[in-house]
């Protein structure tokens, strides 16, 4: 259960264990659901200090930090799939780069399964985050991730 904004934070830290470029995260939840303060809480973790903003009109923040190369990216306004293979963004998935992606359903089938699936759900007052692992890589990811939350 995430009842405010910090359990989120929290939460995207205990997702820096395990984070590493190749990788790529998928965030699926209403507006305001906490997608961006879960990757604040992430990248903070991994050492970044300054703002992070949501990408919502930029489309892809990008993050040099010393291990990672993690692009942000926000597909909430995409309309349909071919604004996806329009982008140009598919060359940043690569085993070089750790790629957060919210509102993956707006590109359709056309992006690749994530390695590690996170729904935030609103429940009651605050929300819930259910992760689903869908490769070998997000099951070893999540692992690390859940041992850190557990600890927190």
């Amino acid at each position: 259960m995430l009842p405010d904004e910090e359990a989120t934070l929290r939460l995207g830290a205990a997702l820096a264990d395990g984070a590493r470029n190749g990788l790529v995260l998928h965030l699926i939840g209403e507006l305001g659901a906490g997608k961006t303060t879960l990757v604040r809480g992430l990248l903070g973790a991994l050492g970044h200090r300054g703002r992070v903003k949501s990408p919502t009109y930029a489309l892809v923040e990008a993050y040099d930090l010393s291990r990672l190369h993690l692009y942000h990216f926000d597909f909430y306004r995409f309309k349909d799939r071919s604004e996806w293979l329009s982008s140009g963004f598919q060359e940043h998935f690569g085993p070089d780069a750790l790629c957060v992606v919210e509102w993956p359903e707006r590109a359709g089938d056309a992006i690749a399964p994530p390695d590690l699936e996170l729904h935030l759900v609103y429940e009651g007052s605050g929300r819930e985050a259910r992760p689903q692992a869908r490769s070998p890589q997000g099951e070893a990811w999540l692992a690390a991730a859940s041992s850190r939350w557990r600890s927190s």
